[in-house]
């Protein structure tokens, strides 16, 4: 495909080659799909790939106006981890920035979270519907379409309502904007934490489709979400030899200022990564993971027993207990209640990967 005579790149990686080469043996990798029945090697360039996944149809600056984009934040990047590779580190101000950046963007251009936004798009949808009732949504549907059948409103009633709720996808430009709105968010959340660099000699570090993680803090309840503002902690293996933990600001909020931290003069190196350090990596990466684990042919051994289910999105919402009889919000009856309470009284969202 060309654009303006232009080869057109459509095979886009949600994490990037250079990235997956650190966890490689050359440009051969270890994948592994949950939960880790089977396990193959592929090339990097065949590693976490899909076809227009940033694609914009119809941009002026051509359909992989995105892709391009990336690439330009990813090349800087590159260098940046091949440096700390080399033994620089702490970073100047530029490059910790820059790394950040990109941190932040690898934890929103994924599979996973573009799931994530249509599963909540179509959550919220299922709200409002089965809220509303079936005969405002008959009412809705003839507004559009005059001619529209009862078979066909039953049908689409049924679909609306299920647990998952209705077919929904949120177009690539929305994606887009999401995505890099958040990451903008984010940043913030990622700079004003100390960093502590781990390099490990005799243990080996796997990453995976979502290679971002975080680290719930010690007192949080059970039905919270955790995310980049109220995580204790933000992990990210830089390569299989190289992790980073952004911890947690508040231990030293009292004494040091956030653009200090931001700075990095407080980063710090640990030398050699322990056997538990590497654990503590390598359980959190798996536990994020949603659907491969990506790791060098010779590190299999680090992986953690009992690999996870496949996790496609990074959502729990507490309206899919709700039951909708059709009737409008005030007469139906949820859980054998009947009650009118609003509907934004029962959804409980965590989406842990996008917002601060």
């Amino acid at each position: 495909m060309t654009d303006g005579g232009r080869q057109t790149s459509r095979r886009h990686h949600t994490v990037p080659r250079f990235y997956l080469r650190g966890f490689a043996d050359g440009d051969t990798l270890l994948t592994v799909p949950l939960p880790g029945e089977r396990r193959y090697k592929q090339s990097v360039n065949s590693a976490a790939v899909e076809t227009d996944f940033y694609a914009l149809p119809g941009h002026d600056d051509g359909d992989d106006v995105l892709e391009r984009a990336l690439a330009e934040v990813e090349a800087p990047t590159a260098a940046i981890i091949a440096q700390i590779a080399s033994g620089v580190w702490p970073l100047p101000s530029a490059d910790r920035q820059t790394l950040a950046f990109f941190i932040a963007l690898q934890s929103t251009r994924t599979q996973t979270q573009r799931r994530t936004v249509d599963s909540l798009e179509a959550q919220l949808a299922r709200l409002q519907i089965g809220v509303g009732g079936r005969e405002l949504f008959k009412q809705q549907l003839q507004r559009a379409d005059p001619q529209v059948t009862n078979d066909t409103v039953d049908r689409m009633w049924a679909e609306a309502i299920r647990p998952e709720g209705p077919p929904l996808q949120v177009s690539s430009i929305e994606f887009a904007d999401q995505m890099l709105s958040s990451a903008t968010q984010i940043l913030p959340c990622i700079l004003g934490r100390p960093w502590t660099l781990v390099r490990f000699d005799r243990r080996s570090l796997v990453t995976s489709d979502h290679p971002v993680s975080l680290v719930t803090p010690a007192d949080a309840s059970p039905w919270e979400g955790v995310g980049y503002a109220t995580a204790a902690g933000i992990i990210m293996p830089l390569t299989r030899k190289l992790g980073l933990v952004m911890g947690d600001p508040m231990v030293f909020a009292e004494h040091i200022s956030v653009d200090r931290v931001a700075a990095g003069e407080l980063d710090m190196t640990l030398p050699l990564g322990s056997t538990q350090m590497e654990r503590f990596f390598n359980e959190r990466t798996v536990g994020f993971a949603s659907k491969w684990l990506f790791l060098h042919p010779k590190d299999e051994r680090f992986l953690p027993e009992g690999l996870p289910e496949p996790n496609p999105t990074r959502m729990e919402m507490g309206s899919q207990a709700w039951e909708f009889n059709g009737e409008p919000w005030g007469r139906a009856s949820a859980g054998g209640r009947d009650d009118s309470v609003p509907a934004r009284s029962i959804i409980r969202t965590h989406v842990r990967l996008e917002m601060p």
